[in-house]
């Protein structure tokens, strides 16, 4: 468990020197130019401190609990770098899932809407995202751990690859195109993400993956259409709101929850 601690703390800092890294890098060689000011990125972060705090007091215990209480199943040649690797394959197929199934599921939805509220993209929208949505995935991922027997170091190290990839592909960084296009061929890139959250709903609907590229091309859900610099950013027919908006916005009475609608996956139009 000391050796988990240290992980974990060795992630807090990675994740940490990546995003100021990406901050400053993206303002200095950016893509787009209007990023929508300070208080932007301040929401942004006040939501990701509050989720740091939420992960080390819910999301870390509820992983380890999981851990410890999976059953012992696994081949010895399952406990070295071919089970880690393993591991991190099956953690990344999962999230492109669970992502997909925010999209679909409109109570889902409800949190997951706050991420895509942004309308803007910068390293600090990678870290946006509602306590509710980080509750319900930590709880689904523990399924997860327990029925593949997933260790926690290998969740951890997951982890940090996730963050520092998902800090990578909601940058505002300008890269050169044939490095952009080569690194997409393996990993989620901006030029695939910025698509994901450009405010129209049939580009929202795609490019789910987080990490490996390679599963929108598998399951049919890698959008055709490509980046451009000013391409809108948000959800279609809606607007950002304010800090405590978006902390109350799930929970408030609104129109096309009822159901997932099928003209409509994310059945959230009024």
């Amino acid at each position: 468990m000391d050796r988990i601690l240290l992980f974990l703390q060795a992630k807090g800092g990675i994740v940490l020197l990546t995003l100021l890294a990406f901050l400053l890098l993206e303002r200095l060689f950016p893509v787009a130019r209007a990023l929508g000011g300070l208080g932007r990125v301040g929401r942004n972060l006040s939501l990701a401190g509050f989720n740091g705090l939420l992960g080390w007091v819910v999301v870390v215990p509820v992983a380890a609990a999981a851990a410890h209480w999976a059953p012992v199943w696994r081949p010895d040649w399952l406990a070295g770098g071919i089970g880690l690797g393993l591991d991190l394959l099956l953690l990344d197929f999962w999230i492109y899932w669970w992502h997909r199934l925010n999209h679909r599921w409109p109570l889902l939805w409800r949190f997951h809407e706050v991420h895509h509220l942004d309308e803007f993209l910068d390293a600090s929208s990678a870290l946006r995202f509602h306590f509710g949505e980080v509750l319900l995935s930590a709880l689904v991922r523990a399924l997860v751990i327990i029925v593949a027997g997933v260790p926690l170091a290998s969740v951890v190290v997951f982890e940090t690859v996730l963050a520092v990839v998902v800090l990578f592909h909601h940058s505002n960084l300008r890269l050169p195109r044939s490095l952009e296009r080569g690194l997409s061929l393996l990993i989620v890139t901006p030029s695939i993400h910025w698509v994901h959250h450009h405010a129209t709903q049939t580009d929202t609907d795609s490019n789910y993956s987080a990490v490996l590229s390679v599963w929108d091309r598998l399951f049919g859900s890698r959008s055709a259409n490509r980046r451009v610099v000013d391409m809108a950013i948000g959800v279609e027919g809606q607007r950002e709101e304010s800090l405590a908006r978006l902390l109350k916005r799930p929970f408030l009475p609104t129109g096309g929850f009822a159901s997932p609608a099928l003209s409509s996956p994310h059945g959230r139009r009024q």
